[in-house]
Order: C-alpha cells, then structure tokens, then sequence
C-alpha cells in the first residue's frame, strides 16, 4: 500500500514549464488531502473517528475552507524522524466561515505521528492563532493529539507554552472554542482549560493530567481512561467540560449553533436572528408552572422556555451543578445570557460548584457583550463543615465580583425565594442590576419566616404555654411585617412587581431600552478576584 505521507518523483517532477510545474503542485495537494495512507484512515475511521479534514468539513460552510501552511515539514532529525516527514506535520490549519461569518480553525491529525505536537506542528497553530486575534474572529480546536512529540523534546514542550500564551492572550478578546475528539493527556489539557467552552464526545475523547497507569503506579487506583478523564466525568463531576456528546457530527453541528449566538469579538455585539415569536406574548403557563409554597419545587427548564423565542436555548455545563441554569438563548432575536437557580436540586440553593459555573458564565456574557438575564428562586448559600471548608466563602465570592465587574445590561426577576447573601449575590439592585423586577409570590428576606421567628421571637416562643403556637403566630407575624411581596418594592429594592404572565415582554422592554449602555470601570491593569 502507498504511503502517502511522504514525497514521490512523478514525470512532472523535471517539467520546466508552467504547466508541468502546476501539476506537480496539484499531484502534492492530492496527496496532502488524502493523508498519510489508506491504512491510517481505515484505523481511524475503525476507532468510530473522523479523520481532521472531515472534521473540518462538517465545522465550516461548503467549500469555504482555506488552508494555511499545507506543506509544511519539520526539520527535526534523530530517531528516525528524519526519514518520515509528511506534509502538515499532523495538523490541519485554516480558516473559513459558520453560518458565513469568519472562523479559524486548526485540527490535529492523528493519523501522522499520532497527532502529537512538534515545533513545526506548534509553529502552524501559533500562526493560526495570532491570524484569529488579529482578524478578530473565533477560533476553534479539534483535538485529537498524543501530546508533546518526545522525539522533539523540549522544542516540542515550548510549543505548548506558546499556544497556552496565545490562548491567554485571546481570552476575553476572541471566542475560543476547544473540541475534543480524542485523547488530551498532560500539559495539552491546559490549553483547553484556558478557552471559553469545551466540547467532547462519549467514549473517544479524554482529557487527564496523568493517565491510568501513572495514576495506579502512584496511588494504585485501577481506573480506565474513560473513568479517569472520559466526557461524562468532566461534564458530570469536574466540571472541565461544558458538553458532551455521543457522535462527533452532532458534535460539530452544537458547536456550529454556539457560535451562531457568539460574537466574532469583544468589540462587537452578537447577531440578531429573525424571529416569529411576538416580543408582547403573554406567558400565561408561568402562573401554574411556579408554586406559590416556597418549599415546593419545580423545573426552571420550563419556565426559561416559556420566556426565550420558540422555546429554544443551550444549556451551558446542563449536567455539572445542576442547581444553577447557565444558558445561551435569544429574546425578540437577540442574544441573552440566563443565570437561574434551579429549584428541582438541592432547592435551587447556591453551593462551591454552582458559584464557579455561575461566576464563569456571567464573565464570559461580559466579555462578550451579552445582555445578562437572572431569574432568582435562591433560599441560601449550602450550609455544612464541607461547604465552609472547601471555602464556600471565597468560591461565592467570585459569583459576587463576576456580577459586580460586568459592564453589560443586567436584568432579575424574583420569581419565589430570595434569601440572605444568596439574594444579593444573585444580581440584585444593590450590587449594579440595572432593572430588577418581582412576582407577586416573591419572599425577599434576610431569611425564611420560621428560621427568623425563631430568632427574634426565641424567648416569647420558650416562655408561651403553648410554643408551637405561639411559633405558628410569630411566623405569620413576621411574614406580614417583613416578607409581603411589596416590601421591597416599597422600599426601592426593585423597580416594579410585574404579572408573571408578562414577563416575556417586560424582559424585552427592557433589554431594548439598555441595548446602548455605556459603563465605565475603573483605570486598572486588572482587578484581583478571589480565586
């Protein structure tokens, strides 16, 4: 079988004209585009694979793809490595356009050196990369790689660093879009940490710092690659990844959707998108969707669907700290970011994870100029000795400043329960919402009536005939005085009480009136967050 990989004399090859010269040229593209051989696309289509250029096909528009550097070679000699220098150098690097707007995009090969990274593997990304931040337009990584090139050594490890430089530099500037597809071991699974979203598919891609035999070697656990750092451990447990899919084509087909709702830069807005959904519908579902008890739950999927045109929007991170909702949506066409509690886990309460999804995904809508819309049914921060010692403090604190530091419009609702610091926390007036708005079932209290009767009323309750009486009555008490659905209204604390049915169009309304805000912070290199 022909091994593709490596240059062959053809008659062309001693042509002194034109002609003869250009179909040597397209004799070289031919064998660029097939690939190494046969043999490797046969074993990576057997591993339930897409070789990179398919990747590439199913990412971008039809025929809008323009390759950078296809001929590339490295120079690197010792090994052997001097008698195998295939063309790409095991990645594919280019640009062409989702939905007709500009993407860059470059894809490892692991069909040439198992994908590993080289210094002229490495040299293509930087070049891609440094084209994106200067066009201004995403960039997207299909990994499917083995790593550093050990055959290359310390050239090959300085090669990440530059990539990880680059991904840094771009962070907030450009979206960045990393796509597993494969393995990810090392320091390559830091340039994925350091992009905006990370997509994997089931059983085919992993991502770990150490493997499974370091890992046995060490601590002698027996864990397989898909258990140690498979697509449903990072979108489920650690949180690294924020989807997770089973074929790679609907994969690429999600990512093709997100960035559908991004912008190409910090500079400027995302794209609208026409929609037959009226601005002015009235949601009259939302009436019975939300329980007026406080302790009864409920999904807030179905109240998110009722509010966003035709019901549609992508869940960010849906199956990691499931008790907060971070999603990509459009209102009247236009692009919004959700943040709500979800009251079906845990009470919708704010813990350590549900903080950082949070703080996170409200960064990026800033970063990115997406309007910010909170939906608030919180009844506190996670109580418990774990809480407190993995520091729910510090981790809360970042929710906290990633709502105070942004700059794009700010919108809550109080649906139910907004309790304590979690209330301030959850975008309120206080800290810089631009317009907060209440349902007439909402509780806006330092906490639940029976948690605060039982502290302001401790001693008339202990010295009562009949204490759980006496308790029913200072509850109800304390709900009158202080937890009516107008007290904060009354008090400035929000702007208005609206009809849930109504809120659709009030959220518009309102998005639309600050589609023009300008804020300014303060002249600083950059603040300090709490990490």
């Amino acid at each position: 079988m022909t091994d593709l990989s490596q240059p062959t004399e053809t008659a062309a090859s001693n042509a002194t004209d034109a002609r003869g010269r250009t179909a040597e040229l397209h004799a070289i593209r031919a064998r660029v585009s097939a690939g190494p051989s046969e043999r490797a696309t046969e074993a990576q289509h057997a591993k339930g694979k897409l070789t990179a250029r398919e990747r590439i096909e199913l990412l971008l528009d039809e025929g809008t793809f323009r390759e950078v550097e296809p001929l590339r070679r490295h120079r690197a000699t010792g090994f052997g490595l001097e008698a195998k220098r295939p063309y790409t150098d095991g990645v594919v690097t280019g640009w062409g356009t989702v939905h007709g707007r500009t993407v860059f995009v470059y894809a490892h090969d692991f069909r040439i050196f198992g994908g590993a990274l080289g210094e002229a593997h490495a040299t293509k990304i930087h070049k891609i990369m440094d084209m994106a931040i200067a066009a201004g337009a995403p960039l997207v990584s299909l990994n499917d790689g083995a790593g550093a090139r050990i055959q290359e050594g310390v050239s090959a490890l300085a090669g990440y660093g530059g990539i990880f430089q680059r991904n840094t530099r771009a962070s907030g500037v450009i979206p960045q879009i990393s796509v597993m597809l494969g393995p990810c071991a090392g320091g390559a699974a830091y340039s994925p940490a350091l992009t905006d979203f990370v997509f994997m598919v089931r059983d085919t891609s992993q991502m770990f710092i150490t493997g499974p035999d370091v890992v046995k070697a060490v601590t002698g656990e027996d864990i397989t690659q898909n258990g140690l750092g498979g697509a449903d451990v990072h979108a489920g447990t650690s949180g690294v990844s924020h989807f997770a899919y089973d074929d790679e084509e609907t994969c690429l087909e999600e990512v093709r959707y997100l960035l559908s709702l991004l912008p190409q830069n910090n500079r400027e807005n995302p794209p609208p998108a026409a929609t037959e959904d009226p601005a002015d519908r009235r949601a009259e579902a939302l009436l019975d969707l939300v329980p007026a008890d406080g302790n009864r739950p409920y999904d807030m999927r179905k109240v998110i669907e009722e509010l966003v045109d035709d019901g549609e929007y992508l869940e960010v991170h849906e199956r990691w700290a499931e008790n907060i909702i971070c999603a990509l949506t459009r209102m009247d066409g236009q692009v919004v970011g959700i943040v709500a509690n979800q009251p079906q886990t845990l009470a919708g309460v704010l813990d350590i994870h549900s903080s950082e999804k949070a703080a996170r995904f409200v960064q990026m809508c800033d970063a990115f100029n997406i309007p910010i819309v909170t939906l608030l049914d919180v009844p506190g921060f996670l109580p418990g000795v774990d809480q407190e010692h993995g520091g729910i403090i510090r981790h809360g604190a970042k929710l906290l400043y990633a709502y105070c530091n942004a700059t794009v419009p700010r919108v809550s609702v109080v649906l139910r329960k907004a309790y304590g610091g979690a209330y301030i926390v959850m975008d309120s007036q206080s800290i810089g919402a631009d317009l907060t708005y209440a349902w007439p079932t909402n509780e806006i209290a330092v906490m639940g009536a029976e948690g605060a009767a039982g502290v302001i009323f401790r001693r008339q309750i202990a010295a009562a005939d009949d204490p759980e009486a006496m308790r029913a009555r200072m509850v109800k008490e304390y709900k009158a005085e202080l937890m009516h659905p107008y007290y904060a209204a009354e008090r400035g604390l929000v702007d208005d009480v609206i009809d849930p049915a109504e809120t659709r169009e009030v959220l518009i309304r309102s998005l639309a009136m600050l589609r023009n805000k300008h804020a300014d912070l303060p002249s600083r290199k950059h603040g300090n967050p709490p990490q």
